[in-house]
C-alpha cells in the first residue's frame, strides 16, 4: 500500500515541480508585473479555505437539517454544482474586458451560459427529487399494505 502511494505521488509531483519550472520561466524575466500573478495563484486557495468552503459546509449542514429526506441528496448536489459552475464562470463574469476575443468558449455571453446551465441543473435536481418522492410514497403504501394483510 505505501508503495502504490509513492508510485501515485511521484507522477503529481513531478508534474507540480515541472509548474514550478514554468511559472518562473514566466515570472522571473518580468518579476515587479509578475507578482500580481502569485498573489492570484496563492490567493486563490487561500480565499477558498478560508470563505467559500465554510460557506459551503455551513450550507450543506443547514440543508441536510432542513430539507425532507427525498429532497436531501439532489438540493445538495445542486448546491454543488451551482458552486462549482460559479467558481468556473467567475472569471469570466469578473472581467469580461479581459477576455480576449477568439473563438471558443470565450467568444459567448457568460452569465447566459452559467444561467441556462444553472436552470439544467436545477431543474434535473426537480426532476430527480420529484421521482424519489413518487418512489418513497409508493413504498411507504406497499409497506402499509404489508402491514394491514398480516
Amino acid at each position: 500500500m505505501k508503495t502504490a502511494r509513492i508510485v501515485l505521488a511521484l507522477p503529481g509531483l513531478a508534474a507540480l515541480a515541472y509548474g514550478i519550472v514554468l511559472f518562473l520561466d514566466y515570472a522571473a524575466p518580468a518579476w515587479p508585473d509578475s507578482f500580481t500573478t502569485l498573489l492570484w495563484i496563492g490567493g486563490g486557495p487561500i480565499v477558498n479555505d478560508a470563505v467559500f468552503a465554510p460557506v459551503a459546509g455551513a450550507i450543506g449542514l443547514l440543508l441536510a437539517r432542513v430539507l425532507p429526506r427525498p429532497w436531501r441528496g439532489p438540493v445538495q448536489i445542486g448546491a454543488v454544482l451551482t458552486a462549482v459552475l460559479g467558481f468556473v464562470a467567475f472569471p469570466l463574469l469578473w472581467r469580461t474586458y479581459g477576455v480576449p476575443p477568439k473563438p471558443g468558449l470565450h467568444d459567448g455571453n457568460a452569465w447566459l451560459g452559467l444561467m441556462a446551465t444553472l436552470a439544467v441543473v436545477w431543474s434535473a435536481v426537480l426532476v430527480v427529487s420529484v421521482v424519489r418522492i413518487v418512489q418513497f410514497r409508493r413504498s411507504a403504501a406497499r409497506k402499509i399494505r404489508s402491514l394491514a394483510r398480516s
